[in-house]
């Protein structure tokens, strides 16, 4: 198991979900934590829950990864204890909707093809040259079983993360030969805010999405996160598809009444 102690992990949507766990966890394992989120009030109460339960590091930045200056400032900027970040954890996105294509909302569109697909290269570019310089470094993308399987009315949420499968297979390539790894942590239903967030705030219908079943958590899928980051340094998990055991693909899952 490699250590991560004194390791430097920059957390993207790290204000809650799977982002918030995946900070618990890579503190419990010595980490220092870059957490970034448009919601710094949760941040900051997160970052100080991680002080008090296992006395790491933890540094907060209010930032939207949609925002292509603010990113590469808030890289460029960090001061020199914190620039060389040796884990990068692209957990920022979406969705939004469950539209028919021919009846999707633009603003729904915009939103995650902007945070899922361009927010994820924009905090990528900004990061792996450091990377890359370094000769070391982890760039671990949180996908989705829709990045493997497109389902009824998932149409642009399917193809955003189509798009993070490939890119994820493009950085792959393109690192090749610099020791910098590159995987890919792809859940099933995690019970999150993603429905509510994803039927605008409707908690009753998002509710149904988890109804009958037992979900992944968020400490599920921040654990196969961390397994990723701590083999050893010759060792590249390349792809984890984690579901829950009730269901077996996008589309098919055993409830009970």
């Amino acid at each position: 198991m490699h250590s991560l102690n004194g390791k430097t992990v920059l957390i993207t949507g790290a204000s809650s979900g799977i982002g918030a766990a995946c900070a618990h966890a890579f503190a419990s394992l010595d980490a220092r934590l870059l957490l970034a989120a448009r919601r710094l009030e949760r941040l900051e109460k997160l970052a100080a829950e991680l002080y008090a339960q296992h006395g790491v590091e933890v540094r907060t930045l209010l930032l939207d990864v949609r925002d292509q200056p603010a990113v590469e400032a808030a890289i460029n900027s960090l001061p020199a204890a914190w620039a060389a970040i040796d884990i990068l954890v692209n957990n920022a996105g979406l969705s939004r909707g469950l539209d028919k294509l021919h009846e999707g909302k633009l603003a729904d569109w915009e939103e995650m093809i902007d945070t899922n697909v361009k927010g994820l290269l924009y905090v990528s570019r900004a990061v792996i040259p450091g990377m890359v310089a370094r000769r070391r470094g982890h760039v671990i993308n949180i996908g989705s079983i829709a990045g493997h399987q497109v389902y009824p009315s998932g149409n642009v949420y399917s193809a955003t993360k189509h798009a993070v499968a490939a890119l994820t297979q493009g950085m792959r390539m393109d690192l090749l030969g610099t020791d910098v790894r590159v995987s890919t942590v792809d859940p099933g239903m995690v019970e999150t805010e993603f429905s509510q967030v994803r039927f605008h705030g409707d908690e009753v219908r998002a509710a149904k999405v988890y109804q009958g079943l037992t979900p992944l958590t968020p400490d599920d899928v921040a654990d196969a996160v961390v397994y990723c980051a701590t083999r050893p340094a010759h060792v590249n998990i390349n792809e984890i598809i984690i579901m829950p055991t009730a269901q077996a693909t996008a589309t098919m899952a055993v409830r009970v009444p």
